[in-house]
């Protein structure tokens, strides 16, 4: 009986100290379990040593090969190089043209307008018809009257005679152009005009030879009451021909008649027919001086009176800006 209870106990604890086991070794798998990593190939085994990782160098690593891409086109139009690189810089701005300020523009309009006006000006003419028949009746007139006066007026009267004659009507008529140059600021016109007359009426014997320009080189400034008016902003008005007389505007028509006032061969010579004989004679002899004037060119030209009359507009209107 002491055997078999030996026995019993001794078996008994046996189990139990197989049992205590058991749990023991069932316990450290479930902690091994989990201090197991993630990895999917496992971690080092129970006996492997863990190596800790290695620095970096410190010496920084080459930079990688630029990595090229293909041109593209932006929307600017600015086209990359088929060479750009990833950390090329921004594709260069498109240059836009310079664009003209507001003033310059409206400085640019004033100017159009201007020269517009000038042009719409000359174009102006009214009263073409009847200034078409006038200037064919003046051309006749030279042609055919004044004309072949004047050739005979070469014969008895030599053009040195011619000259002088000329000169001393010039020298009486200083006055408009004395007067004008003042009104128009010009100081140095006429200073020219009124050292012209003194040297002139004296060295030159009443005007009738021109000592001031032939040994001092003084020019006769050409100064009139049209100019005048057109230097303080009056306008041309419109062409005008009429008997006997040049081409002019209406603008000029008036500084003629203002100049006639200005002229002292009216005072001195009061009389209506003895002042005509004076402009018959002046114009005579003028004409004779100017005897191959137009001469050839009115064969040359298609509308005489269209080229006669554009060359006067632009004439006074040079005259006026000088």
């Amino acid at each position: 009986m002491r055997r078999c209870e030996h026995g019993f106990g001794g078996i008994t604890s046996a189990l139990l100290l197989s049992a205590l086991l058991a749990v023991a070794l069932g316990g450290c798998g479930t902690f091994s379990a989990m201090l197991k990593p993630d990895d999917a190939d496992g971690g080092p085994t129970a006996g492997a040593q863990v190596v800790p990782t290695a620095l970096p160098d410190p010496t920084p690593a080459p930079s990688a090969d630029p990595v090229t891409v293909p041109a593209v086109t932006v929307a600017t139009g600015v086209e990359l190089g088929a060479a750009a690189t990833m950390l090329a810089p921004a594709p260069r701005l498109e240059v836009l043209p310079l664009q003209a300020r507001p003033d310059d523009e409206e400085a640019s309009a004033l100017a159009q307008r201007a020269s517009d006006s000038d042009i719409l000006e000359e174009d102006y003419d009214p009263w073409e018809t009847f200034n078409e028949k006038m200037f064919t009746f003046n051309r006749n007139l030279d042609r055919f009257v004044l004309k072949p006066v004047a050739r005979g007026y070469r014969v008895v009267m030599p053009e040195p005679w011619q000259v002088l004659i000329s000169n001393g009507f010039s020298n009486i008529n200083f006055v408009p152009r004395f007067v004008n140059s003042l009104l128009q600021r010009k100081w140095g016109g006429a200073g020219r005009e009124l050292s012209r007359f003194l040297i002139n009426s004296t060295a030159g014997i009443g005007g009738l030879f021109d000592p001031a320009h032939d040994y001092w080189g003084i020019e006769k400034s050409r100064e009139d009451f049209g100019q005048t008016l057109g230097f303080y902003g009056s306008g041309s008005g419109p062409y005008l021909v009429l008997p006997f007389m040049e081409p002019l505007t209406v603008r000029d028509g008036i500084g003629k008649a203002v100049d006639g006032f200005m002229n002292p061969l009216n005072y001195f010579i009061p009389f209506f027919w003895d002042q005509l004989g004076m402009k018959v004679g002046d114009t005579v002899n003028d004409r004779a001086l100017n005897y191959d004037l137009f001469q050839g060119f009115e064969e040359s030209v298609i509308d005489f009176y269209s080229a006669v009359r554009h060359g006067y507009l632009q004439r006074r209107q040079q005259l006026i800006k000088e």
